[in-house]
């Protein structure tokens, strides 16, 4: 998926599940795959991993990078061990032609790990990772409950959370 502007707000980025400006091949699939489990791989090891040249692996990487099909390069944290010991999923519902407000207000507040607008019976899913039960509720009570557009919220507490297999890339 790429980032899009929006032709009727210039300058808004709106994630419109288009795909890349260009098909990906069995090599730029493999070099996804490799960098996904690996995203400290040097070029040169990727390049050997993937049996192809350093040259054309900096090229593909830097292409990758270009059309927005590697957005960045992250750690992956383990929330509990980090310090943030209790989750939730916060479903929100909101008012019509809110989710440009909702969504900005939601992107700035603490403990706020990822949201989506979602079809069904709530109009968006949050994902809360906070310290401690107290915070948890200071956030969905004393802030996402606050948010202009938000009509009601429902909170489903996370007990424990494990990997998926994510997407295959080669």
């Amino acid at each position: 998926m790429s980032d899009q502007t929006s032709q009727r707000e210039p300058g808004h980025t709106w994630n419109t599940g288009k795909s890349s400006a260009r098909e990906l091949d069995d090599v730029d699939r493999r070099i996804l795959a490799e960098l996904v489990e690996h995203g400290r791989l040097s070029i040169r090891t990727l390049a050997e991993r993937v049996h192809v040249s350093r040259a054309n692996a900096y090229a593909r990487v830097d292409r990758l990078l270009a059309d927005g099909v590697i957005t960045g390069f992250a750690a992956q944290v383990n929330p509990e061990r980090a310090g943030l010991a209790t989750s939730a999923y916060v479903l929100l519902s909101i008012q019509q032609n809110t989710w440009r407000e909702v969504s900005a207000a939601l992107g700035s507040l603490p403990y706020v790990e990822h949201f989506a607008l979602v079809g069904g019976d709530f109009d968006v899913l949050a994902l809360v990772r906070a310290p401690n039960n107290s915070e948890l509720r200071h956030v969905v009570l004393e802030h996402i409950q606050d948010v202009p557009g938000v009509l009601s919220t429902r909170t489903w507490l996370v007990f424990d959370e494990h990997p998926g297999q994510g997407s295959r890339w080669a």
